[in-house]
């Protein structure tokens, strides 16, 4: 064997560094354990906050001393394998940058009628066209309401005279635009990175999802998503308004209130008309003085005559207007009547306050400030002059944030608090007042403090914004998953329990099938595990749920490698070889089936990895790593492990089956090519039953990532009826659309519903899970609590929550027919040019085209008989994964035909094609057995998330192998030239025909 020493060296150094970093993840899961340990209460509950408390205490302190070298367990953080949010619990969250405003902006907020018609036509067309670009969109919309308008129109304005002039046509201006929104990503990106740095979670990860504006954020452990959504989704918009006082306004507040209650009292419509400053009105007089006495409303004798204007009126107001926060609903829809803001001063814009706060009484108020807009829409000052912020405490011991300006922001802020003083300046951030002080003297060196009704933590989140700097766009949340502890515990179990058992069962087959050689694989498969742990490790990356189903699938697909070079192996000593003679001739005629097979299995997992998302790439990361290492370990350690072997032993040591197995398999005279149009009848037939199930039907059962909309995981403390729920929950929601169905147990369940999809506000995700727990609750009278573990009454929680909005589902879907119809077309091309004939490469396809559609049959027929499994993007996975295992099937029998065509150019190509699917049917059901032991093992005991993708794998294994033997080379015969066809079929020349 050549190059022996570097494979040694290869071999020795990869396993110590293997070692070396899975060390740190032994460390780390035995502080974990500690943490468990001190958490858990007598009864056996666990704290998590407890738990979460330790770790911190710990953080900076040494827990690992190694070779001399002593690391903290923040080091020992850094080097262990991470486990994913399904393994761990935590966040995961999709953000969009905006380009609507970014747009706006760059128009110089236009008014021109057309072009907002164009922004909002473009933003409706985005929810079903969301894998076109925002720009593209709206230019299509543009053009479509404008036929004649030009885009130099509305951004040749004099902020971007410099890079957009009079004369630029409509696609530099659209370029201009994509190169503007491309940066405001980037910058928001980092944003958002420096966010995240600073909220404290360990090993974040956030990365760009390339293409599609979007920005994709793992938090492990996080246990306050609302936190988290007003960390990322706050465009920090620090500004500085001044506002106008209530004398000022207040012969239009008046005005307003006879507008309203003439209305109220049935009277004819009133035209508004603005009360002149000259007039006086003895009843706006009277008003300002109550209120300034803190009388909630004007001193008439018919209280039905005043508007809930003033009737609402909560407090002394001061410069602003006070509410009970139920009212604000009414105050607002005021606010915004045309009619009524045709009564105000056009500077004047309505804010309200970034929280309410307590009355004596226990009241909830907020209060709304009158701001006044300065020139160009512009305040009096920016927040882009922070040059530094952090949490203090005002002088009343209350929680603040102090900042500190650059040179021209404090001269500016100087020069603004001389001209100001004993009026009031409103402080606002994302158009919400955070405080709104009277000036008393000067600041002259620009360091100031925002005060406001505080907690510490929001004080810091607000300094941590601040210095991150400002969001060139606003951002919201397209795609969210909340993973419980419980949750991730169980998912734990589960992928351990299939990964051991799948491994067991494999090893076991290798020793029955192989004898002494599959001790030789088993070793290979051992070392093959240590390498893909290891090598995740040392890349940083998470282990998840679906990277243990590679790893499975792996186990069962890695055994492959070792399959055909003891099936050359075997044919080579069933002709008389003697057995070193034997095993090299085996790996020299193996070599070639393998490194094809392997190669476009890569190719499927690399498709993946670049098209896929979140658990996507977790499973392709894992498969890829998975292919490279098992190649090197069954085709380098084993020849090494045999060549060792026969050196230093006698050559009937060495042996690759038992008596009762030698001849499994072999001389099969099955006429696979007379019997093809057999098969192409039954495979028609059965895709045809499928096609006509998923028509009646309905369509396919498409997921959330597919569809859009909220699934909740929600777990009960007894049984509870699916159907009953689905029922209730329909009608309380107002979504018919709702599934409700069991999540692996009969007390788990999973609901699925568009409720509130197309919001995206904090606000939204809340309303929609309170209204899901109180529908919930009024259903089945169970009350809600945070874990059901050990409850005495009847009780659920959630233990996960996930959210696609409609633009991420629609890329979502764009991205996995670019997957599949590009991982046809790169297959194709890698076939034509490896077998340098179109007819290989276009059965090759045509036959994993037959594998996904029998996929889709079977779920339909599942689905018919009351196993519903959806079609989400872990579904699309499983495809890919289907057409890289079945091609992998078709190379090692094209490779066959290849090699037998050489060896007998004269020989028909029916006797050739049989002769080769024959000879390779042990391999072909071997491998497809060990795999389908280890998918089915997953498929039992993988747990509820993988169920759907282990059976599309169990499906399409079994059918991947049978269009290799029985679909893919007859396909071959049947696209040959007419007259080679005649003569390829000719019975006296095909020994397999019956005669």
């Amino acid at each position: 064997m050549k190059n022996k020493g570097l494979i040694i060296f290869l071999t020795t150094i990869v396993s110590l560094l293997c070692l070396y970093y899975l060390s740190f993840s032994v460390i780390d899961a035995n502080v974990q354990r500690k943490a468990t340990q001190y958490a858990t209460s007598q009864n056996g509950n666990l704290d998590f906050l407890k738990k979460q408390a330790y770790l911190d205490d710990v953080w900076k302190k040494p827990v690992l001393n190694l070779f001399g070298l002593t690391y903290t367990y923040e080091e020992v953080k850094e080097n262990a394998l991470n486990l994913g949010l399904d393994l761990q619990g935590g966040m995961h969250v999709t953000l969009e940058v905006s380009p609507v405003e970014l747009i706006q902006g760059l128009s110089g907020n236009s008014k021109d009628e057309k072009f907002l018609a164009a922004i909002k036509m473009a933003e409706q067309k985005q929810h079903t066209k969301a894998s076109l670009p925002f720009t593209k969109l709206f230019y299509q919309a543009y053009k479509e309401i404008s036929p004649e308008g030009k885009f130099s129109d509305i951004f040749a304005t004099a902020a971007n005279r410099n890079r957009v002039t009079r004369h630029a046509s409509d696609q530099e201006i659209l370029k201009y635009l994509d190169t503007e929104i491309e940066h405001a990503i980037d910058r928001a990106f980092e944003i958002i990175r420096s966010r995240i740095d600073r909220f404290g979670t360990s090993q974040p990860n956030i990365q760009r999802l390339q293409g599609t504006g979007k920005i994709q954020i793992e938090l492990p452990g996080v246990n306050n998503p609302e936190r988290v959504r007003k960390l990322l989704q706050g465009v920090a918009q620090l500004r500085f308004w001044k506002v106008y006082e209530l004398s000022q306004i207040d012969k239009i507040l008046q005005a307003v209130n006879s507008l309203l209650v003439a209305e109220e009292k049935g009277k004819a419509k009133v035209e508004p008309t603005k009360p002149s400053d000259n007039a006086n009105n003895s009843a706006a007089k009277e008003l300002t003085a109550q209120l300034e006495q803190g009388i909630s409303t004007p001193k008439e004798q018919d209280e039905n005559i005043i508007s809930p204007l003033y009737k609402l009126l909560k407090l002394k107001p001061g410069h602003g207007l006070t509410y009970s926060v139920e009212d604000i609903h009414i105050i607002q829809q005021i606010l915004e009547r045309p009619d009524v803001k045709l009564l105000f001063p056009k500077d004047l814009m309505w804010l309200w306050d970034v929280k309410p706060h307590k009355l004596e009484n226990g009241t909830e108020v907020l209060s709304v400030h009158p701001i006044q807009i300065g020139k160009n829409n512009l305040p009096l000052l920016e927040g882009d002059v922070i040059t530094d912020a952090r949490q203090v405490f005002d002088k009343y011991g209350k929680p603040a944030v102090s900042m500190q300006m650059n040179g021209q922001g404090a001269k500016l802020w100087k020069n603004i608090t001389a001209s100001n003083i004993g009026k009031s300046i409103a402080i606002t951030l994302d158009n919400k007042v955070y405080s709104a002080p009277t000036v008393n003297t000067e600041i002259p060196d620009g360091n100031s403090q925002i005060t406001g009704n505080f907690s510490i933590e929001e004080a810091k989140d607000l300094a941590n914004i601040l210095k991150a700097g400002s969001l060139p766009a606003p951002v919201k949340i397209t795609e969210e998953a909340i993973i419980g502890p419980t949750l991730s515990k169980t998912a734990q179990a589960q992928g351990i329990t299939s990964m051991a058992l799948g491994l067991a069962v494999v090893v076991l087959f290798m020793l029955l099938y192989y004898a002494k050689g599959g001790i030789v694989a088993n070793l290979a498969l051992l070392f093959n595990i240590l390498f893909i742990l290891g090598i995740l490790a040392q890349f940083n990356a998470a282990l998840t749920l679906s990277g243990i189903a590679g790893i499975v699938l792996t186990i069962g697909m890695s055994i492959d490698a070792n399959v055909l070079i003891f099936e050359r192996i075997r044919e080579e000593l069933r002709i008389g070889n003697k057995m070193r003679e034997a095993i090299n001739k085996g790996y020299q005629k193996a070599y070639s089936s393998i490194i094809d097979s392997n190669v476009t299995t890569f190719l499927t997992g690399a498709i993946l990895y670049g098209l896929g998302q979140g658990p996507v790439r977790g499973f392709a990361t894992t498969l890829m790593i998975g292919i490279v290492t098992s190649f090197f370990t069954a085709v380098f350690i084993t020849r090494l492990i045999f060549t060792w072997w026969a050196k230093n032993s006698k050559e009937d040591n060495i042996s690759f089956s038992f008596v009762f197995n030698k001849n499994v398999l072999t001389n099969c005279r099955i006429d696979f090519m007379g019997k093809r149009k057999l098969f192409y009848v039954a495979s028609s037939l059965f895709i045809a039953i499928g096609l006509l199930l998923i028509v009646k039907q309905g369509g396919l059962n498409l997921g959330v990532d597919f569809t859009g909309g909220r699934s909740y995981v929600i777990n009960f403390s007894e049984p509870v009826e699916t159907a009953l729920l689905k029922t209730k929950l329909a009608e309380q929601l107002g979504d018919q659309s709702t599934e409700v169905k069991s999540y692996g147990a009969n007390n788990v369940v999973k609901i699925t519903t568009s409720y509130l999809i197309q919001e995206t506000s904090s606000e939204a995700e809340e309303k929609a899970k309170n209204t899901l727990v109180s529908s919930i609750q009024e259903s089945t009278k169970f009350s809600y609590t945070d874990d059901v573990t050990g409850a005495k009454n009847p009780s659920f929680a959630i233990v996960s929550i996930s959210k696609v909005g409609p633009s991420i589902a629609g890329d979502i879907q764009a991205s996995a027919k670019k997957s599949i119809i590009f991982s046809l077309l790169v297959i194709f091309g890698y076939i034509v040019i490896r077998f340098r004939r179109w007819q290989f490469g276009l059965s090759a396809v045509i036959a994993l085209l037959h594998d996904s559609l029998t996929v889709f049959t079977t779920f339909a027929i599942a689905r018919a008989f009351g196993y519903t499994y959806e079609i989400d993007q872990v579904f699309i996975a499983a495809i890919l994964t289907i057409i890289g295992y079945s091609i992998n099937d078709t190379v090692v029998i094209f490779d066959r035909i290849r090699e037998m065509q050489r060896l007998h150019p004269n020989e028909n190509f029916t006797s050739i094609a049989n002769k080769s699917i024959n000879d390779t049917l042990s391999r072909t059901l071997i491998t497809s057995f060990t795999t389908l032991v280890a998918v089915f093992i997953l498929f039992v005991w993988g747990g509820e998330v993988l169920r759907g993708f282990s059976f599309a794998l169990l499906v399409g294994i079994t059918f991947g192998s049978y269009s290799s033997i029985c679909i893919a080379a007859p396909l071959i015969l049947d696209f040959s030239k007419r007259n080679y066809q005649k003569r390829i079929i000719n019975k006296d020349t095909n020994p397999y025909a019956k005669r």
